[in-house]
């Protein structure tokens, strides 16, 4: 259990390092936008409490690397409409519970007429509970409505100074998604050459721990997708997003598979049975799921990947594991669902997947 603990903790660890790598340039970027608005805010324009020029910095920025124009405006200019409707309204009417009302109505109207963007909407909302909720949180209603503008002016600055490519992080996302896969089966293919049950339970560990990073790539893959249906910069890439998404769900459904066949190879173990040619193909595969991560990680077309997994399957025939038992057999047969998943992450399709596995 103590082993299971720690090999979960290394995982959880290892897969926030890689969010931390991801996010640092991001987060260091929004922090200097903020403290530069703040900053000019202070000493070029005189304001003693400029408040909201670092929030529409750092609310527009975010922490993407992915920040695309039109969603770093919409955030920025929905807090400028925020702020300014509820500095006009404690201006004219005062702060209280139906002033709230009166200022959030009023700043999400103006905010759907201007743009059909969520976002713009939902940021005008907040902006304005805040200078309502908080009327003296900074000085003066002009500028308070000035530091707002300062402070997305600054965002959309970064944004268009540092452009970024919406393919990289579901790119970077494909290649540790795939390469946590490719650690399990590497295990699992040591458990069994060894006849291992613990080195069995430590690759069920592994395998269960990978779910983040699978959803954060199947995530942020659609999210850009998304993305590149509406932004003329990122549209060209719709085709290799579009392939991304579907391989993402399809890595989904492997990494499921991959747990089926770990479960199982512990009690198979655990007898001791002897499964030699399951683990070497097992290993097989786990190397050819390595060069599959290098090569959605590198946005190739993964054309070794697919050649290795294709002489793989070649070899996934229950009946050349005969000598070791109808165990073994077993695992052959949950490999060769695993299989079919993989060769279509790589490219093949459906059918040329079963069609290429020896005849049963």
């Amino acid at each position: 259990m103590n082993g299971s603990l720690r090999i979960e903790a290394q995982e959880r660890t290892r897969q926030g390092l890689s969010r931390v790598r991801a996010a640092w340039f991001p987060v260091v970027q929004a922090a200097a936008a903020g403290a530069a608005a703040y900053a000019i805010a202070y000493y070029l324009l005189g304001h003693q409490y400029p408040f909201f020029a670092p929030v529409a910095a750092w609310v527009a920025l975010g922490f993407s690397r992915d920040r695309e124009l039109r969603r770093v405006a919409e955030l920025a200019v929905g807090v400028a409409i925020g702020v300014g409707a509820g500095d006009l309204v404690v201006h004219v009417i005062g702060s209280g519970w139906w002033q709230l009302a009166v200022v959030l109505i009023a700043s999400a109207l103006i905010a759907r007429f201007l743009d059909r963007g969520l976002m713009l909407t939902t940021q005008a909302g907040v902006q304005a509970i805040v200078i309502v909720g908080l009327p003296n949180a900074s000085g003066g209603p002009v500028g308070r409505w000035v530091d707002a503008l300062l402070g997305g002016a600054m965002a959309l600055l970064i944004t268009v100074l540092t452009p970024t490519d919406v393919r990289s992080r579901p790119r970077e996302l494909a290649r540790s998604a795939l390469q946590d896969l490719g650690r399990v089966l590497h295990e699992l293919a040591r458990a069994l050459a060894a006849g291992s049950a613990e080195q069995v339970a430590d690759a069920l560990v592994r395998a269960r721990a990978s779910q983040p990073a699978l959803d954060e790539w199947l995530d942020a893959t659609r999210s850009a997708h998304d993305l590149a249906r509406v932004s003329p910069g990122a549209r060209r890439h719709r085709e290799e997003l579009t392939a991304l998404v579907d391989r993402a769900v399809l890595t989904d459904r492997a990494v499921r598979n991959c747990r089926v066949l770990v479960r199982r190879a512990g009690p198979v173990v655990e007898e001791g049975a002897q499964l030699e040619t399951v683990a070497r193909q097992t290993e097989r595969i786990a190397r050819a799921v390595d060069e599959l991560a290098d090569a959605l990680g590198g946005g190739r077309d993964p054309v070794r990947a697919r050649a290795d997994l294709l002489a793989a399957a070649h070899e996934l025939d229950p009946y050349a594991a005969a000598d070791e038992g109808w165990q073994a057999q077993s695992l052959v047969l949950l490999l060769r669902s695993l299989m079919v998943d993989l060769l279509q992450v790589a490219g093949a399709n459906a059918r040329d997947a079963h069609a290429v596995l020896p005849e049963l």
